[in-house]
């Protein structure tokens, strides 16, 4: 017999939410809220990265904060029964990811279990090792659970990727150096829930991957009418500057790009239709295409948004606008998503919480789904 149970899987890069906490909170969780009530899950995994933001070791009161007041309110008093799990300890610079891991069981879900990975009778963390990155006190890596509801197992793994220190480095080559140390360090995720210290199941991926664009095509993409020119610093040859100019129009700029400058004069690209025009150059997850699928990509980029309540929509001229927070499953996984033949706008849903209200750099991005299990 089939039984199908709804689930909401949540993944949100909470960085500058810390560092703002009086504005963003409130209108974070409020959002986080109107999802959960506009779909009624009886199971919800919030995965977040950067807990406590940039000042960690100031902010990590403010973290605790805040995962109360998502437990202890209201619109969950319906979930009966809580798991969360944080990564505050900041101290220990070796093992530290800044991960946290919620999970909400509604009052009707009874078949659920978790396993104990200590006790192997379910939580496990990890920081990638150091030859992945060269900032030692960069803190990234994944947790993983273990769930499962009605007689199928899943792992849920919360995972955070190395991000593009320098939009010049990117434009480099491709694929960038910075792509090729995320391709590393997800195999390496990959791996660690596929080997044989547990048995192998179905899984999900989410979290911030921080894919990028591929800049070098991109940038070629752009300023295919316009001249390119590439300034260095003066004491050396290393590039300063790439100032893209329109070749008439008064020699307008159209694109200016610095370490930590990425200005685009047409920026509305990246929105019109979802930014779909620009999905060609999303191409990290591709080389993963033999063990893991995505559902389409119908939001536009999640990164890096305006910060100013006034322009939620608007992003920032500090990186090249991409899909860095994404929901990705294995194949047998994918099976179990539950897809009906009618035009239920709820059937299976993939988008961005809050999408034209501010909540920081990153939109938290979500899956909404039935879970198809066979209970015997």
């Amino acid at each position: 017999m089939e039984t199908y149970t709804d689930v909401l899987l949540v993944t949100a890069n909470v960085g500058s939410l810390f560092d703002n906490v009086s504005k963003l909170v409130g209108v974070t969780l409020k959002q986080l809220h109107t999802t959960i009530h506009s779909y009624k899950p009886q199971f919800i995994a919030l995965h977040f990265q950067e807990v406590g933001g940039k000042d960690y070791m100031a902010n990590m009161g403010h973290a605790e904060d805040f995962f109360w007041s998502i437990e202890s309110s209201k619109e969950m008093k319906d979930y009966d029964r809580v798991s969360i799990y944080v990564d505050n300890q900041f101290q220990a610079e070796n093992s530290f990811t800044a991960l946290g891991s919620m999970y909400f069981i509604h009052k009707t879900l009874e078949n659920i279990q978790q396993y104990d990975f200590n006790v192997k009778d379910f939580k496990a963390k990890e920081k990638f090792p150091k030859n992945f990155w060269p900032d030692v006190s960069m803190y990234k890596g994944f947790m993983r659970t273990r769930w499962i509801i009605h007689n199928q197992g899943l792992d849920l793994v919360n995972v955070h990727l190395f991000h593009d220190a320098s939009n010049l480095i990117a434009c480099n080559s491709s694929p960038s150096v910075y792509s090729a140390n995320r391709k590393n360090a997800l195999r390496y995720v990959i791996n660690r829930i596929s080997d044989n210290r547990f048995t192998a199941l179905p899984f999900f991926l989410f979290g911030d991957f921080n894919f990028r664009l591929d800049a070098l095509s991109l940038v070629q993409h752009l300023s295919t009418s316009a001249e390119i020119q590439t300034v260095t610093k003066d004491s050396s040859n290393e590039v300063a500057r790439i100032i893209c100019e329109e070749k008439d129009n008064d020699h307008q700029v159209l694109l200016h790009i610095e370490e930590k400058l990425f200005a685009y004069v047409h920026q509305a690209v990246f929105r019109e239709d979802n930014g779909r025009a620009l999905l060609k150059y999303d191409k990290e997850v591709a080389a993963f295409y033999d063990v893991v699928r995505e559902e389409e990509i119908q939001f536009p980029p999640s990164y890096p948004y305006s910060e100013e309540n006034t322009k939620p929509t608007q992003y920032m001229n500090t990186r090249c606008p991409a899909w860095c927070d994404r929901i990705l499953m294995s194949h047998a996984a994918q099976e179990f998503l539950h897809r009906r033949n009618d035009d239920d706008d709820k059937d299976l849903v993939y988008n961005t919480v809050g999408p034209n209200i501010c909540m920081g750099d990153h939109k938290p991005v979500f899956l909404f789904f039935s879970l198809k299990t066979n209970n015997n």
